[in-house]
């Protein structure tokens, strides 16, 4: 018995079955979404600016209040007691002066008519001289006192939200140490975020532009996710660049009729997008991962050997028979520079063109030169677990 010791060639492997999606340009409509915090335009920390007991609380916490309105009163009594008294002083420095004039306007006429010694003249022109300096330090201590008073009742400096109270009735405060509480401007409202110094142009360009810029171009979601129902517009720019991280600040002012917006809230700013050029678009699950950088499978039709695809055994063909080759379909990977996410699809910058066939099932199976079996591939088919690498649909889903 002889045993034939030639090993039978090894049979090719069998085409990936995928399914393709024909590349095309259009226009997108998407929103860049940056983290962002709401902030007061104007907030202050309440102060007492005389010493005393707290007699008067006007307001309810939290609520929204007026300027000029009465929030605090510091007990007045002593107030008024020492302005009453500067009051008084003041009066009795008028009369001293009152009466030193009259002796100084005597003593001017005397002495012009040589009928009084020089030295009394002196002396009462000096009395008059200090009697309206008296009537002046009393006209000082009179606004003083007043103002004193005056300070006993604090007001809202602005309109705004009043936070709670840290002080309750009879607590002693102390000037320039105690804080009362803390108000807050609500209505417009600021909101802030970091953009990329890259980006700044763009940002510039939206806050210097002369034309009236889309309602919907600066939107915020709210915490729960909601869209906020107004519209907002560039306030202010940063004046500098983070050297470290790259970054600037933006600001962006928005309507709060109905006070919705509290300070430190936690919301998302989206910026509409505003190319308008047609863009190529595909699916998000077709884009391959791999050691941070992203890759597509592009369909490409070839002509193979019949030996190469496994129609034709090599022991079949006959001697002399010229071998023809057959079409067949290809995998080739190409290296995508990605843009914005536009829901299940993403924006491709770079690296496939308009009309390329891209792989969009069955990418887990592939690798570059794979032979492929176009729209044999289940939608519902379970991914193998040999992946080359990661698609981004799988890796929002983590």
């Amino acid at each position: 018995m002889v045993f034939s010791c030639q090993k039978k060639p090894t049979p090719p492997t069998p085409p990936v079955p995928v399914n393709l999606d024909t590349v095309k340009a259009r226009r997108v409509l998407y929103y860049d979404k940056y983290p962002s915090t709401t902030q007061a335009l104007s907030q202050v920390n309440i102060y007492p600016e005389v010493q005393g007991y707290i007699t008067g609380i006007f307001f309810k916490e939290g609520a929204h209040v007026k300027k000029g309105q009465e929030l605090y009163e510091i007990d007045k009594r002593l107030f008024q007691a020492a302005y009453d008294q500067a009051e008084a002083n003041l009066k009795v420095a008028h009369g001293t002066t009152v009466q030193s004039q009259q002796d100084a306007d005597r003593y001017v006429y005397l002495n012009k008519q040589k009928a009084v010694a020089e030295q009394l003249y002196d002396h009462a022109i000096i009395t008059l001289e200090n009697a309206q300096n008296s009537e002046k330090a009393a006209e000082q201590a009179v606004k003083t006192a007043k103002t004193n008073l005056a300070y006993s009742v604090i007001y809202a400096p602005f309109d705004g939200t009043i936070g709670f109270s840290q002080v309750k009735l009879g607590n002693m405060v102390t000037v320039g140490q105690t804080i009362l509480n803390t108000i807050s401007s609500d209505n417009p409202m600021a909101v802030d975020f970091l953009i990329n110094e890259k980006q700044l142009s763009a940002f510039e360009s939206f806050f210097k532009s002369d034309k009236q810029e889309p309602d919907s171009l600066f939107t915020i979601l709210m915490p729960d996710n909601t869209l906020y129902p107004y519209p907002g517009k560039i306030s202010i720019i940063d004046r500098a660049v983070d050297q470290q991280t790259g970054a600037i600040r933006v600001r962006l002012e928005f309507p709060n009729p109905d006070y919705v917006l509290k300070v430190g809230m936690s919301t998302i700013v989206r910026v509409h997008n505003q190319d308008v050029n047609p863009q190529l678009v595909v699916p998000s699950k077709a884009v391959v991962e791999q050691m941070g950088e992203y890759f597509v499978f592009v369909d490409k039709d070839t002509l193979l050997a019949p030996h190469e695809t496994d129609q034709k055994k090599d022991e079949d063909k006959k001697e002399g028979e010229k071998e023809e080759k057959v079409p067949a379909h290809l995998a080739f990977q190409k290296k995508v520079l990605l843009g914005q996410t536009v829901g299940p699809n993403v924006v491709v910058k770079s690296g496939i063109n308009e009309g390329d066939r891209v792989i969009i099932d069955g990418v887990q199976l592939l690798h570059d030169g794979s032979r492929i079996n176009p729209g044999s591939k289940k939608p519902t088919d379970t991914a193998s677990n040999n992946m080359q690498g990661t698609t981004l649909e799988s890796k929002k889903k983590n």
